[in-house]
């Protein structure tokens, strides 16, 4: 099985290698690394954008939008988890209380505070290690969705065109 898993990840990756595919290898890397899949996305579209700089702003809408919709899923996640867990507690109305209290004194500090903030939290969402965790929550939350994915984009395109940007100033001569 390991071997399988492994062939199949490098044919992917030859798949999607640049710049034969192009935007959708980015849309199709953005969206998957917005899950909470291990993955980073600002490689591959420095890496096009270096092959390729007049496609500097297609590049990072194409990113902005993959990774916004990969936050759209794990909210959807996070807002299913929700679902199944009210479910469970019907199902089980003399469920442990430690089970009730799973996120501990930090669960008690942040659920309100991410609550008053509202879907404006989601402007972090592209932070490294939380951002990802965050947009399940908001879903676990149920937070607005329009407002959430709203914000969602507003910064991931940030992050983006900001990422890209210093990578760019950074490394000129990188070809």
């Amino acid at each position: 099985m390991e071997a399988w898993l492994e062939s199949s990840l490098h044919w992917l990756l030859a798949e999607l290698a640049l710049p034969e595919v192009g935007l959708s290898a980015i849309f199709l890397v953005s969206l998957v690394s917005a899950t909470l899949l291990p993955m980073g996305s600002e490689p591959a579209v420095f890496g096009y954008v270096k092959l390729a700089p007049h496609m500097f702003w297609p590049a990072i809408l194409v990113a902005t939008l993959g990774n916004t919709i990969g936050g759209a899923i794990s909210y959807a996640m996070g807002a299913g988890a929700h679902k199944a867990y009210l479910r469970w507690k019907e199902k089980h109305p003399d469920g442990d209380d430690a089970r009730a209290k799973a996120g501990g004194r930090w669960h008690d500090k942040i659920q309100p505070w991410l609550q008053d903030r509202g879907p404006v939290m989601l402007l972090f969402s592209w932070l490294p290690v939380v951002g990802d965790p965050l947009c399940a929550v908001a879903g676990w939350l149920r937070l607005s969705f329009w407002p959430s994915v709203v914000f969602m984009a507003i910064g991931k395109f940030l992050r983006y065109l900001l990422m890209t940007g210093a990578l760019l100033w950074a490394f000129p001569g990188v070809a």
